[in-house]
């Protein structure tokens, strides 16, 4: 029975006289209101006080804090909105990086990214210089930095869309590189999970191997994932073969449809395609202990006004 145990328990209990108990209760009742007028007093109290209303940001931190913010896939898909390059006429607007690099190490970055851009480990060679106070795209070159805009390879992207061919833009990644050949990701990050650009935050991990790929085949290099309807293949052929003759060598690799492309995956029905990073040169300058400001996927330029890296005055 439930009161014999009770009765062999380690402890008693105790009666109460029902007066007791209903004192108790009133007073404890009386506790309860006490407490909670006083935090109804207190709640009063905070609600009463004035708001003040945080200050407006100037117009021109709203827009690049709002840029900053949003997630990368979303800046592809404005850049790619962006684009008008005609590749046939090799002209109209393009996605470009823009990087800041000190002034007095310009030359020697100059020096370290040139064999880069040889090895096509580049979007393109067409570059632009600006120096402090001058505009690259919509960017001001801040004070005491040399400015330089690289193709992006959202230029990919800008010119399939014009094409009426959709592109889906994975992640961008670390890829493996063996005697000049993609080998396979061994880092990667999607665009619909990031602020930041995948470029700048691998650069910044140092995780990068650009100067040894140039030198010898083998390293790691910054590379990107997309994917295309299988339908579209070879009218994507035919936009490649054209891209090659503008000077784009953008496409590392172009798969089969449903195939794997440097040991990835692709949906039923698609292709996939690696595009190679297009700071991979200045990522090299970094290897070399230069530090530089990098803005992935930042603006749009006219490619007729860049020229080649050759031509830059060292």
């Amino acid at each position: 029975m439930i009161i014999e145990r009770l009765s062999h328990a380690a402890f008693s209990v105790k009666r109460v006289h029902p007066q007791q108990a209903l004192e108790g209760e009133r007073a404890t009742t009386e506790r309860l209101y006490s407490k909670k007028e006083g935090f109804m007093n207190r709640l009063h109290a905070v609600s009463s006080r004035s708001v003040s209303p945080c200050p407006a940001p100037s117009p021109s931190q709203n827009g690049c804090e709002q840029e900053k913010v949003g997630l990368s896939i979303s800046r592809i898909d404005i850049l790619a909105f962006q684009t008008t390059f005609d590749v046939k006429k090799k002209r109209g607007l393009v996605p470009v990086n823009v990087s800041f690099f000190p002034k007095e190490q310009f030359a020697r970055s100059l020096k370290i990214m040139i064999p880069v851009f040889a090895k096509n480990l580049a979007v393109s060679s067409r570059v632009a210089v600006a120096q402090s106070g001058e505009s690259l795209g919509n960017i001001v070159v801040p004070e005491g930095k040399t400015g330089l805009a690289t193709i992006c390879s959202l230029i990919v992207n800008g010119v399939l869309l014009k094409h009426g061919i959709p592109i889906d833009s994975k992640f961008g990644g670390i890829l493996q590189m063996r005697q000049g050949q993609g080998l396979r990701f061994v880092e990667l990050i999607h665009y619909d999970s990031s602020s930041l650009d995948p470029s700048e935050i691998f650069i910044r991990g140092k995780m990068t191997s650009i100067g040894q790929v140039a030198a010898g085949g083998n390293g790691k290099i910054l590379a990107n994932f997309r994917e295309i309807p299988a339908l579209s293949r070879s009218l994507v052929e035919g936009v490649i073969d054209d891209f090659t003759s503008a000077g784009i060598n953008g496409v590392l690799a172009f798969g089969g449809i449903g195939h794997p492309v440097c040991q990835t995956h692709v949906d039923i029905n698609k292709s996939g395609m690696i595009l190679i990073g297009g700071l991979n040169p200045v990522a090299a300058a970094c290897e070399a202990g230069i530090h530089v400001d990098n803005n992935a996927m930042s603006t749009v330029m006219e490619f007729e006004h860049l020229r080649d890296i050759q031509s830059v005055e060292h």
